[in-house]
């Protein structure tokens, strides 16, 4: 049994390295199995067809659970607090493919991966609106948290290689990350901007 699922785990390990490598499209089964060390049989064994793979990554590999949101909560300075979200989301991209190259290139031609992006956008968005709220120590209507965190989880799942055209351009490297504007100067900015937002009068 240990064995089993240390070679599917092997198998799941190569085929995010190479996929974040190459690209699912460019990586055939057979370099995964080799890199992985197994037999191509004992591959397919266990995922059928290299979408299953793919899908089986993205169930497994995209998470957010568990964040320590209160070590993000800055009391009473939300834009801060944005930053640190952000901060702790560019940790977690470094620290897998998954989150930080293969989810932002292949959602545009996999649904499953879509799917799992909006499932993932959702975590996010739910985190952001737990740190945002609890560093804000005057009452405020839960409807301003929330479309605070929309606007900055639009901020910073916004493709940081995106080209002049507007189109998402190439994927980035593993170590790159995807959270945050193109200039990573602007951030400061926005979190003040949004922050103020919290703070202006009306509802």
């Amino acid at each position: 049994m240990t064995r089993d699922r240390q070679s599917r785990g092997l198998i799941l390990d190569a085929a995010e390295s190479l996929f974040a490598e190459r690209g699912f499209d460019a990586t055939p089964t057979g370099a995964i199995a080799e890199r992985a060390g197994v037999p191509k049989g004992l591959l397919f064994y266990y995922f059928p067809s290299k979408t299953d793979l793919l899908r089986a990554l993205m169930g497994e590999r995209l998470d957010l659970d568990p964040v320590d949101t209160s070590a993000l909560i800055a009391e009473g300075d939300p834009a801060q607090s944005l930053l640190n979200v952000t901060g702790r989301l560019r940790e977690l991209q470094r620290e897998s493919a998954v989150r930080g190259v293969i989810v932002w290139r292949e959602h545009r031609t996999h649904p499953e991966v879509r799917a799992r992006l909006r499932d993932y956008r959702s975590q996010l968005q739910a985190i952001v609106e737990r740190v945002l709220g609890a560093s804000i120590l005057h009452p405020i209507a839960a409807r301003r948290v929330r479309v605070a965190a929309e606007a900055w989880v639009a901020i910073i799942t916004t493709p940081s290689l995106a080209s002049p055209s507007g189109d998402e351009g190439p994927a980035p490297a593993a170590d790159e990350g995807w959270a945050g504007p193109t200039d990573a100067a602007d951030l400061p900015a926005l979190a003040d901007l949004i922050s103020a937002g919290l703070h202006a009068p009306g509802v």
